[in-house]
């Protein structure tokens, strides 16, 4: 079968359905990769920088030779990593029709896999040399990822058509956004994306971050999934920066000139919400957290705070660092919005009800909406 190049737009077309495979070195991959990639590298790190030098510094040739030690030993191997990967797929398209009650097992023939590199130069067309080889159906990606980081970056000078769920601190905002998911709005949690809740304590029962450029590829899929069939697109109120990652600036700037939903909700009722949520974190996280953000809180509070949480007053600890990061939110829903007062739209609502404030959210949208001015 012949090996066939793509474009960008097809290549991810394309991996929506069909196993896609990220053959630069670990390293690389580590970094930041094509979301849902599987790692196949043709070089560990060391082979690829032996490689690299002998290209540079004596010839293609002896480049090419050393490269062809190093991938020779690999192959079988390598045939053995694609194919395992395309059973786990068999056994997942089995496992979902066996739920069905179906008896009869699914065979998938449809060997078709999508290879990449960094440029879409040798290690991409050696690796579908193998495959394709073997008996697979090979695409690989024109440009390869430096392609996609291209189309990556093109995503965020878009407009879209968000709508933002703004609060304070305790509003419950990510589980609104959730409960609108589930009532079958789209939405793009930018906070589950960073793997980051946002404030000093929003790594505690996290994963590790992303990387910079790794959350930017989660990003920009995200928005062109739910931008492919959706009207409005819904997102939590956030900070440029997320933890150790930063909404990329364009599109930061887009957002604070969309509406925001804004959920008021009493301070008492917000601070019961957020002993729940992090009261069950260790003490020592608790603290930690927050002699991080001494300065910004002030030496007397911090110090308050942390004596409240030794003695395990819950609600006294967080009932200062609540008052302090109201005060941090009210300063910024300014921060690079011209008309705020134009932009806020407040929900008044009497305690944290993640599905029945979405419903009085998506009631409140619903009115907000222009009327169609078109003559019947």
């Amino acid at each position: 079968m012949p090996i066939t190049r793509l474009l960008i737009e097809d290549f991810i077309t394309l991996a929506k359905q069909h196993p896609v495979f990220d053959v630069r070195s670990e390293g690389e991959f580590q970094h930041a990769c094509f979301p849902g990639a599987h790692s196949l590298p043709l070089f560990n790190n060391e082979e690829r920088k032996v490689v690299g030098t002998a290209y540079k510094q004596e010839s293609k040739q002896k480049a090419i030779k050393l490269g062809l030690e190093y991938f020779g030993p690999k192959m079988v191997k390598m045939v053995e990593e694609v194919e395992s990967v395309l059973d786990s797929k068999q056994m997942t398209v089995n496992g979902k029709m066996n739920g069905k009650k179906e008896n009869k097992p699914v065979e998938i023939t449809d060997k078709t896999v999508l290879v990449y590199c960094w440029r879409g130069g040798m290690r991409s067309a050696g690796v579908a040399w193998l495959l394709d080889l073997y008996g697979f159906k090979v695409y690989t990606l024109v440009g390869g990822y430096k392609s996609y980081r291209t189309w990556v970056l093109k995503q965020f000078e878009k407009e879209y058509p968000f709508k933002i769920i703004g609060g304070y601190t305790g509003s419950g905002k990510t589980e609104v956004l959730h409960a609108l998911r589930e009532q079958g709005e789209a939405i793009i949690d930018f906070e589950g994306l960073a793997c980051h809740k946002g404030s000093a304590f929003g790594n505690l029962g996290q994963p590790k971050q992303p990387k910079q450029e790794m959350f930017e590829n989660l990003l920009a899929n995200a928005l062109s999934v739910v931008s492919e069939k959706n009207s409005t697109i819904w997102l939590e109120d956030e900070s440029q920066r997320i933890g150790e990652v930063n909404i990329p600036i364009t599109l930061f700037k887009f957002m604070r000139t969309c509406r925001v939903y804004f959920l008021d909700i009493p301070f008492e009722e917000r601070l019961k919400y957020i002993v729940t949520a992090y009261g069950k974190f260790k003490k020592e996280d608790l603290i930690n957290a927050t002699v991080r953000i001494q300065k910004r809180l002030g030496g007397l509070e911090a110090k308050t705070a942390v004596n409240y949480l030794i003695e395990n007053d819950l609600h006294g600890a967080f009932g200062v660092l609540l008052h302090y990061y109201d005060r941090f939110y009210t300063k910024s829903m300014n921060n690079m919005r011209e008309n705020p007062e134009m932009v806020f739209k407040k929900i008044s609502l009497e305690t944290v009800d993640m599905i029945a404030n979405a419903k009085k959210v998506l009631a409140v949208y619903q009115q907000d909406m222009p009327v169609s001015s078109t003559s019947l």
